[in-house]
């Protein structure tokens, strides 16, 4: 009896949960915006990232299922240096879509001459929760061309930080000539994918990135199928 009563309660309160949400995904994406990348990567990744949220396969994914997706878009660079270039919006539209596009093709880069402080990038996505729409599920997707080197690193940003229950995602920029990014998928894999079904997306290199966050954006986006088996951390899209 006092099992069925669990199990009733705890359907109950599942419910109430969901109907509370305003939505059923918070999606929070990170540039890097540190030293490592120059002008024209930089163009390459906020464009990519404009034509890969308008593409058609992702707009389908963020039509997918009756509630929207919240998001939002930050850059990150030194450990003082992250700045937001799209603020929370509720894409319950093709219009609120395309107008998150638009936000961030006229962004601008706030910085260029700071190194890459990963773990203070991770508390300043934190906070940026806090001041999202209640939603099912909340998703922070880290984008980046290099390891932490400055400040804390992500593992302190778990611990100090709220993020118990967010997943995040990685999208590895990897330029396999440069010695400095030697080992940076791994560092990616074991340092900085956190919460069940975290992922990983390789670009190879900046000409990549749009393909690479298309890949990504669809399958974050796409709501999880009922029984569906967890994915395995860590796995490359």
């Amino acid at each position: 009896m006092v099992k069925r009563w669990l199990a009733i309660s705890a359907l109950f309160w599942a419910g109430a949960s969901a109907q509370a949400a305003e939505c059923r995904l918070a999606l929070l994406l990170a540039l890097d915006v540190s030293s490592s990348v120059d002008a024209a990567e930089d163009q390459l990744q906020r464009g990519g990232l404009v034509s890969a949220l308008i593409a058609p396969e992702v707009e389908a994914a963020f039509f997918a299922a009756d509630q929207p997706v919240a998001l939002a878009v930050y850059e990150w660079s030194g450990r003082y240096n992250q700045s937001v270039l799209l603020d929370w919006t509720l894409i319950d539209g093709r219009a609120a879509l395309i107008k998150a596009a638009e936000v961030i093709a006229a962004s601008k880069r706030s910085h260029s001459d700071f190194p890459t402080a990963m773990g203070h990038s991770l508390g300043f996505g934190a906070n940026l929760f806090r001041k999202a729409p209640p939603c099912l599920r909340q998703t922070l997707d880290v984008a980046g061309d290099g390891q932490n080197n400055d400040g804390f690193g992500p593992a302190a940003a778990y611990r100090e930080f709220a993020f118990a229950d967010v997943t995040v995602n990685g999208l590895v920029v990897n330029e396999a000539g440069s010695q400095s990014e030697v080992g940076l998928i791994a560092y990616y894999r074991g340092e900085v994918l956190h919460g069940p079904g975290a992922f990983l997306v390789i670009a190879e290199g900046f000409e990549d990135y749009e393909d690479a966050m298309r890949r990504k954006l669809e399958r974050e986006l796409t709501p999880p199928a009922i029984g569906a088996l967890p994915v395995e951390t860590g796995s490359a899209g």
